[in-house]
C-alpha cells in the first residue's frame, strides 16, 4: 500500500471526526472526491463514509454541531479524547500528555495552544506523517480504545462508528464486540452529601430544645501505614 494512500486515507477520517463546523461544511466535497479515489479502504468502509458525507452535508448545521457535542462531549465512553478512557481524571494523565507531546515535537509536529494531544484527529494527522508501518505500529496501540468507541458509537446508532471501523481497518484489526459500561450521569459527579443531614426535625422534640447536628458522610481516620510505597 503506497503511503500516499494510508495517509490520505488517516486525514479523511481525522477531519471527519473534527466539530462540524463551517470549515469542515467547507470541505465536505473535497473528502467526498477524495474518498472516491481512496484505495487504502475497502469498497464497502468507503460507501459508510461517504454516507456520513451526505449527512452531514445535509438538514440543519446546528444540529449536526449539537449532535457532536452530545456524541463526543457528553459521556467518557465516546470521548475523542483518549487519556479519558485510560487515565480518567488521575493524576497520571499529565505526564501522559506530556509525554505524548514530546513524541509530537520530536517528529516536528507542534501543537496550537488550545490542542490536546490525546485528541483522536491531532492522534491522526500525526500518524499521518508516518511511514505507513510506523503508523500502523502507532496506532495498534490505540486499537483496543478505538474499538471499544466503535462500539459505544454502534450502541448509540452514530454515523461516527464507520470512521472508528475504517481506523480499525487501516490498523489491521477487526472490530470485535466488548462490553461498554454505561456513562454516569451528567450530575452524579458533582452531587454532593448535605452539610447537615436531618437538622430540620431529627432529635429535635420541641421548638426550644437542643438539637443535634448529624454530619453526612463522616468517616473515621485510617491510621497510616508507614513505608508503603505509591
Amino acid at each position: 500500500m503506497a503511503r500516499a494512500n494510508f495517509s490520505v486515507a488517516l486525514r479523511i477520517l481525522a477531519r471527519l471526526i473534527s466539530y462540524p463546523d463551517a470549515d469542515l461544511r467547507a470541505d465536505l466535497a473535497d473528502l467526498r472526491a477524495a474518498l472516491a479515489s481512496e484505495k487504502a479502504l475497502a469498497p464497502a468502509r468507503r460507501k459508510e463514509l461517504d454516507a456520513l458525507v451526505t449527512h452531514l452535508a445535509q438538514g440543519d448545521p446546528i444540529e449536526h454541531e449539537a449532535d457532536y457535542v452530545r456524541t463526543f462531549d457528553q459521556g467518557r465512553a465516546t470521548s475523542l479524547h483518549l487519556f479519558e478512557h485510560v487515565h480518567g481524571d488521575s493524576r497520571e494523565r499529565g505526564p501522559a500528555m506530556i509525554d505524548l507531546c514530546q513524541t509530537y515535537e520530536s517528529a516536528g509536529l507542534l501543537l496550537a495552544p488550545d490542542e490536546l494531544p490525546d485528541y483522536l484527529p491531532v492522534i491522526l494527522e500525526f500518524a499521518s506523517t508516518l511511514a505507513p508501518g510506523a503508523a500502523r505500529d502507532f496506532l495498534g496501540e490505540i486499537a483496543h480504545l478505538v474499538n471499544a468507541l466503535f462500539n459505544a458509537l454502534e450502541q448509540r446508532h452514530s454515523p461516527y462508528a464507520s470512521v472508528m471501523g475504517a481506523l480499525l481497518e487501516l490498523c489491521g484489526e477487526r472490530a470485535h464486540a466488548v462490553s461498554i459500561a454505561p456513562d454516569e450521569a451528567p450530575d452524579a459527579s458533582w452531587a454532593e452529601p448535605p452539610a447537615f443531614d436531618g437538622c430540620a426535625s431529627r432529635g429535635q422534640g420541641k421548638p426550644d430544645a437542643v438539637m443535634p447536628i448529624h454530619f453526612a458522610g463522616a468517616a473515621k481516620s485510617a491510621p497510616v501505614a508507614k513505608g508503603v510505597a505509591r
